[in-house]
């Protein structure tokens, strides 16, 4: 296994890392809408939205991938009412075929944050 770090996303709140490569399949930690320079929430969901989608696309681009190669998402929001954004945000950044995805309404997240996504990619070997 091997730890994939960047300084283009946040760096781990705790002992974990952003993401493990293992073989030719690369499992990211859980993003919440961190901006890594700050390491301060942005404001909105929809904006925390984004913002956890550019921090993925870091995280896989650090792995030698990108979007594209993602396989899975799995989206935590604290408001399910906020599943529209995230739709919207998806097209904007990933093409068909769309990742497998599921979706858990969380009472809370991480910082109060509004919604968390990790990702699988699979890389070719």
């Amino acid at each position: 296994m091997e730890a994939i770090m960047t300084t283009r996303a946040p760096k781990a709140l705790g002992p974990y890392s952003q993401a493990i490569r293992h073989g030719g399949t690369v499992y990211t930690a859980g993003q919440i809408g961190l901006d890594p320079e700050t390491m301060k929430l942005v404001d909105g969901p929809e904006n925390q939205i984004r913002q956890v989608i550019a921090n993925i696309r870091a995280i896989c681009e650090a792995a030698g991938g990108s979007l594209d190669k993602v396989a899975r998402l799995t989206v935590y929001l604290t408001d399910l009412q906020h599943w529209p954004i995230v739709n919207e945000v998806m097209t904007e950044n990933f093409s068909k075929p769309y990742p497998a995805r599921s979706a858990v309404g969380v009472a809370t997240l991480p910082l109060d944050a509004f919604v968390e996504i990790d990702a699988i990619m699979v890389l070719d070997d």
